[in-house]
């Protein structure tokens, strides 16, 4: 059974680009009324206008804990509800062998993957908790269940503690309503890749998962009933590069 979005209020964060800003899209069409976050506000409007639905942007740097209090507050204030937040925004570096890896990097990896996202989950989660009602989905990776050279260190260890930490959310907040759901992908054709030590060819992007297929994955996720729990979601390409 699908619980029906139409003005479901919806914030997703790294909504500029990439996932995220096909995440928007989709659930606009499902008639949710989206908040775009990202740092890049220029492209939140570009992805306002080709919402379907209702859209507003709220411009934001995750890894400050102020601004991130600041805009869970404005949407209390202006929609007195907070329905689904989709943590999208994420990063990963070009150095991130052993050998290779500068601490600023290692560090800026998890400024963004975990501290930033740890922050929209803690503001979030006082709003949901007044509700009892709330669902948290955390863009993770297929990296935060395997280990592979090629994720990277910094990468790796960040998306295997967003699991951990999206699994605490359920067992802190299972009896209030709130549920949360962490989504795995393998490889898939984003923005990421040009980050990769080693440039890959449009055949090899074509196989890999593509944006939509993590979009209609998370639209799965929020369309279910406040008595489902989708704990987490591995998703990945046939032609599996790391099992090849």
């Amino acid at each position: 059974m699908q619980r029906n979005l139409k003005d479901k209020v919806v914030w997703i964060t790294g909504a500029g680009g990439g996932m995220g800003q096909h995440i928007a899209l989709t659930l606009s069409r499902l008639h949710s009324k989206v908040i775009l976050s990202d740092v890049n506000e220029k492209s939140l409007k570009k992805i306002s206008q080709k919402c379907t639905y209702y859209s507003s942007i709220k411009p934001l740097d995750i890894t400050k804990i102020n601004h991130v209090k600041t805009v869970v507050k404005e949407i209390e204030n202006d929609y007195g509800q907070l329905d689904i937040v989709v943590n999208a925004a994420g990063m990963n570096i070009q150095n991130r062998d052993w050998d290779d890896i500068e601490q600023n990097d290692w560090d800026q990896v998890f400024k963004v993957n975990i501290n930033g996202m740890f922050y929209c989950c803690k503001s979030a989660l006082k709003l949901m908790k007044k509700q009892n009602d709330g669902l948290i989905i955390n863009i993770s990776s297929w990296a935060g269940n395997h280990i592979s050279y090629l994720s990277g260190t910094s990468y790796i260890a960040s998306k295997h503690a967003i699991n951990a930490m999206t699994e605490t959310i359920n067992m802190k907040y299972c009896n209030v309503g709130i549920r949360a759901c962490s989504i795995c992908p393998g490889e898939a054709s984003t923005p990421l890749l040009d980050q990769r030590p080693v440039p890959l060819s449009q055949v090899e992007k074509d196989l890999m998962l593509q944006v939509e297929d993590i979009s209609e994955t998370v639209a799965f996720v929020a369309q279910r009933e406040k008595h489902v729990c989708v704990n987490q979601i591995t998703i990945s390409p046939t032609h599996n590069r790391l099992y090849l």
